[in-house]
């Protein structure tokens, strides 16, 4: 039987010439537009004033001031520091993050009580459960930029309210994401091991981390590069790092401090971003 050809099978008969559910994506995308409008009437957004004419003169003198980037040692030395500092920052942050998320998971969790083996958890265990949720909650409500702004009053500026900022903001999140990591994977295993005598710990370690260690990784590793970009958004409001001398720089209008800065920044999460590719693939 001859092979039949690309255009006689779009010409075969009974094959639609028009994608069927056109006109209800079509719908879609207008509703979609309908409820979009407001939300841009009400932030102000227009991007056209970019394009004016009375704005391109100011848009291109801002830009050229960029150029060249700055190149000498002392300023790039101090950048290297202080790209350090801000890595540094970020790993103590999530560090201790993870001193704070770690408890409340393996507190929270529902898979992990021994009282909801019988299907309800008992009126205790579940108020605590409620308490730790709740705990969890504000943390992660709370922006790691205002609790910067808490701790820089606390312990001065420097690195130190930075950490402290991560840890608490990121503690609440990483806390709330295990929580439902493990509570969505399999829980067969952990339960058994519970109702043959083993304590939370043994079932979290034996039951549950198994099978959910690569997904806990990839989110963590996620955090942490989240936590390098926000360490410098930290410094702008004195917690140290690239950002604090970014802002020093931008105050100045010092635009080629500003570009090579940036430039290092980006680096940065270039080389967070390889280095997490590469721990995936080695836990793979």
């Amino acid at each position: 039987m001859p092979a039949m050809s690309s255009d006689a099978l779009l010409q075969r008969p009974g094959t639609p010439s028009r994608d069927p559910a056109w006109q209800r994506r079509m719908g879609w995308m207008l509703a979609a537009l309908v409820l979009l409008w407001p939300l841009l009437t009400a932030t102000e957004f227009k991007p056209w004033v970019l394009f004016d004419a009375r704005n391109r003169g100011p848009t291109w003198r801002f830009v050229s001031g960029f150029l060249p980037p700055a190149v000498g040692v002392d300023f790039l030395s101090m950048v290297v520091r202080e790209t350090w500092r801000t890595v540094a920052m970020a790993t103590a942050g999530i560090a201790l993050a993870l001193l704070i998320a770690v408890p409340l998971t393996l507190a929270s969790t529902r898979v992990l009580s021994i009282s909801a083996l019988a299907g309800r958890m008992d009126a205790w265990p579940f108020a605590v459960r409620q308490v730790l949720r709740a705990l969890m909650i504000l943390l992660r409500s709370i922006p790691e930029l205002v609790w910067a702004l808490i701790f820089v009053r606390v312990v001065g500026l420097g690195p130190s309210a930075g950490v402290l900022a991560i840890a608490l903001t990121y503690g609440g999140m990483l806390g709330k994401v295990y929580s439902e990591i493990l509570e969505s994977g399999g829980d067969g295993a952990a339960q058994n091991l519970l109702r043959n005598g083993s304590g939370r710990l043994q079932a979290f370690f034996y039951g549950l981390l198994p099978g959910n260690a690569l997904e806990l990784t990839s989110y963590t590793v996620y955090r942490w590069e989240c936590a390098i970009r926000s360490s410098v958004v930290l410094g702008f409001v004195g917690a140290g790092g690239l950002g604090q001398e970014l802002d020093s720089s931008m105050k100045m209008f010092a635009g080629g401090e500003v570009a090579t800065m940036l430039a290092v920044f980006v680096l940065l999460v270039a080389a967070a971003d390889a280095f997490s590719n590469a721990l995936r693939r080695m836990l793979d």
